[in-house]
């Protein structure tokens, strides 16, 4: 695959009107939401439950790529189709998250660095022959007086532009994700100051490892308070300052931005995304990349409540979770409202 390959890709996955499905959880983080729900917290189980997501009716008309972990990449279908295969023939492209976590960063009291570097060229090799176009690797930053730090900030976007360029070298679309936590009491302003510190370290360390940006998307937070703050903006406020600082620190030659939800609920995520693409429509050609999602939570957590582990429930869950996928679409094109949740 050439570079220009991998460009198409990239545009593939962001440029028609489609969003990205979440479904990497770790074990440990899924076992923690079946737990929530009263349901087993097995390997059987959780293979179930991905089952249900890859082999929902409809949902690649929402979802053009789906992110799946090391344990879901090897699993199958109940008769016997490899996940990847069946992610394929929906007409969705299979991607894989690569970093193997966040872990304390010596010296820093409560900051983290994502690992998973080592051995990184050997997995993507198998990942790509597996089916796996496109990967994921997710930095954390806390938000708190005196963090993110400059050390914090600088280590993970290092990794994270290295973790980019072996993604190209084996033929893969990194997605870029230097997550600023939505956890917390901060307000908007001190949320887009830690962004546009972030933002502003990632693309110079990616410049740096000699990165081609058409061929990445970046997946980051929305500009927010913090999900605990007092005073929480409105809907344009977080709109306009997300964009905003998206203009003043990503080069137009990204692929696309796909946002994250962050904690947020599955309403308010669709809804700060749609107020985005309304806002997009308005400007025309000064906002350069497509405003799609890269949601988990956001889309899974409503189809998860109605399944509860019960094979009964996977038709009804199957629809709220197409429901849910259409909300985003509509809101990637700017038609989402408060009456498709009725």
């Amino acid at each position: 695959m050439t570079i220009h390959a991998l460009i198409e890709t990239a545009r593939k996955l962001v440029g028609d009107g489609r969003g990205l499905l979440a479904m990497d959880e770790s074990n440990a983080t899924c076992n923690k939401r079946f737990a929530a729900l009263g349901i087993e917290q097995t390997e059987p189980t959780r293979r179930d439950w991905r089952e249900l997501l890859i082999t929902t009716p409809g949902l690649a008309d929402s979802i053009s790529g789906a992110i799946l972990y090391a344990e879901t990449i090897h699993q199958e279908t109940t008769n016997g189709t490899p996940f990847v295969k069946a992610l394929v023939e929906a007409g969705i492209i299979p991607g894989i998250k690569v970093d193997i976590g966040a872990k304390p960063l010596a010296g820093y009291h409560d900051e983290k660095v994502t690992e998973g570097l080592d051995g990184l060229r050997e997995r993507l090799k198998e990942y790509r022959q597996m089916g796996a176009r496109f990967a994921k690797w997710r930095a954390v930053l806390s938000l708190s007086q005196g963090q993110p730090s400059p050390a914090c900030i600088e280590a993970n976007a290092h990794a994270l532009a290295r973790y980019a360029a072996l993604c190209h070298e084996a033929d893969i679309v990194p997605i870029i994700e230097p997550e600023v936590l939505m956890d917390g009491t901060h307000g908007i302003d001190a949320c887009q100051d830690a962004t546009s510190a972030v933002l502003q370290s990632v693309f110079e360390q990616l410049n740096t490892q000699g990165v081609v940006l058409e061929a990445i998307i970046l997946k980051p937070n929305m500009i927010a308070a913090g999900l605990t703050c007092d005073t929480q903006p409105s809907l344009d406020n977080v709109a306009a300052t997300t964009v905003v600082t998206l203009l003043r620190h990503v080069p137009a030659s990204v692929a696309g931005i796909a946002f994250l939800s962050g904690g947020q609920s599955a309403e308010l995520a669709s809804t700060r995304l749609n107020a985005m693409n309304v806002m997009r429509k308005s400007v025309g050609a000064r906002v350069p990349w497509p405003l799609v999602f890269s949601y988990g939570r956001a889309i899974q957590q409503p189809a998860l409540e109605m399944w509860h582990g019960e094979a009964s429930n996977i038709a009804a869950a199957q629809r709220i979770l197409v429901h849910r996928a259409t909300c985003n679409h509509a809101a990637i094109n700017g038609e989402y409202n408060a009456a498709m949740e009725l």
